[in-house]
């Protein structure tokens, strides 16, 4: 996925040689004993799921303030992401820090649990996968006492979102330290705006507004599947185009916004309404698309005081580009983001409009903690190392609904309530912890190659 390309410190931007799109889960192997960190405080690290995210994350890793972190184990499906993201950060500044031999390199679906064995308890598992395998992985990661780092986003429908909450439970229980790739959570400038408007600064907030305007990016647009490699696996490759394997473009491109709008509001939404439609069915060149996105989608949620947040999302070439958010209050308004999910500045005003004579205060971050993608790896080691509670991800779950109820209501074209999301009994990828290299794809093409799509107001509540 291409993130937001101003921000050059971007986990997804630093290593061109790493790939734009995270790979799939993780992988099998031969059993093989835990590397333990000798004498030393060394916290070792499984990174499972080897594409641009994963890679990233990696370095986040093991360049955080309190050191050391060593990556010692990696897992995916595809050799290539493996060996790519292993080169890549071998060549890092970082490269120092990794020590995984060929024998603690993992391929195929069911090795996440032999990189997972390489670890220790109190060890950090990060999970860089399709939002699928979520919930596998986890679960395995529990059982083994790991903390994790998982990217969103988590869960794309209520069943998985359910279970989910119910692992968020149990990793609480037993004190273990998660963190999500939410990392606006982590901005200094977004955390002390947060503290400003919960003070009354803007006054109460009654509307919140989240655009995310481009051209189409990652693999949320697809052609038809090529022969090779299987379908599944071409799935895995080109999951933003699937939406048991991403929740779609949706929820990966703009969840972001939907958890600092929401995290500002210091509330989740109630309920949904949207629209979003399907402008284009071929590329430029005549091909045609089967992907089961929108390219364009206008959200309205409402909080339970009835204020609402508006999010919108376009993919197309050509349009003019808004990619930032804001939030109105009953004294003023601020600029949350000036750029991107969390760019900086971020801008305070007395009035409803960003007049330069009515700035009330502007973030001025320091120069060593303006990446949030970074900072979020330095807290959640500081728990770790300090035994501080940091679990992110019952939140992390509850952002992933909210964005998936919009989606929904989209696809639908229904008003959709957060208990109707939960509660919903539609599960995408109901065996996704029992594939394996030979199985069917959770969602399968016709006989022209087309898939299933999202026809508002002719499938009743299903999405397609």
């Amino acid at each position: 996925m291409n993130e937001h390309p101003i921000n050059s410190t971007s986990r997804r931007e630093f290593i061109k040689s790493s790939g734009r799109i995270a790979a799939a889960t993780a992988i099998a192997g031969a059993s093989i004993p835990h590397v333990h960190a000798a004498e030393d405080n060394t916290i070792n690290v499984a990174l499972i799921g080897c594409g641009g995210r994963g890679t990233g994350a990696a370095v986040n890793a093991m360049s955080v303030k309190r050191g050391p972190v060593k990556l010692v184990a990696m897992a995916d499906i595809f050799q290539d992401r493996l060996d790519g993201s292993y080169s890549a950060l071998k060549e890092h500044d970082v490269g120092n820090m990794v020590d995984v031999p060929q024998e603690r390199k993992f391929l195929g679906f069911d090795a996440y649990k032999k990189a997972m064995d390489c670890l220790k308890p109190g060890d950090v598992a990060i999970f860089t996968t399709p939002l699928a395998f979520r919930w596998v992985h986890f679960t395995y990661a529990i059982k083994k006492g790991l903390n994790v780092f998982m990217e969103k986003p988590l869960t794309a429908d209520g069943p998985t979102s359910r279970r989910m909450l119910e692992l968020a439970e149990e990793s609480e229980a037993k004190n273990l330290k998660v963190g999500v790739g939410l990392m606006s959570r982590h901005s200094r400038a977004f955390q002390e705006l947060y503290k400003r408007i919960q003070d009354g600064e803007i006054g109460d907030l009654i509307l919140l507004r989240g655009y995310r305007m481009q051209g189409p990016i990652g693999s949320a647009f697809s052609t038809k599947w090529p022969g090779e490699p299987s379908e599944l696996l071409w799935q895995i490759r080109r999951f933003h185009s699937f939406i048991w394997a991403s929740g779609g473009c949706f929820n990966d491109f703009y969840v972001h916004h939907v958890d600092s709008s929401c995290w500002m509001k210091n509330a989740w939404p109630v309920k949904a309404q949207a629209l979003g439609g399907r402008h284009y069915k071929a590329t430029p060149r005549g091909d045609v698309y089967v992907d089961q996105n929108f390219d364009s989608y206008s959200v309205e949620y409402t909080f339970p005081d009835g204020t609402k947040f508006i999010q919108e999302g376009r993919c197309m070439a050509g349009t003019h580009g808004i990619y930032s958010s804001y939030g109105h209050g009953s004294k003023g308004m601020a600029i949350m983001s000036s750029h991107g999910d969390c760019g900086l500045p971020s801008i305070t005003y007395s009035s409803q409009s960003p007049e330069p004579s009515k700035k009330i205060w502007e973030s001025d971050v320091p120069p060593d903690e303006r990446n949030p993608y970074q900072n979020e790896w330095d807290d959640l080691i500081d728990a770790i190392r300090d035994d501080k509670p940091f679990n992110e991800a019952a939140r992390g779950v509850k952002a992933t609904a909210v964005s998936s109820m919009g989606r929904k209501a989209a696809h639908t074209g229904q008003e959709i309530t957060f208990e109707e999301f939960l509660n919903s009994d539609e599960e995408y990828a109901p065996d996704v912890d029992k594939m394996t290299m030979d199985s069917s794809a959770p969602v399968e093409s016709d006989a022209q190659g087309f898939y299933p799509t999202p026809e508002p107001g002719r499938k009743g509540n299903s999405e397609y």
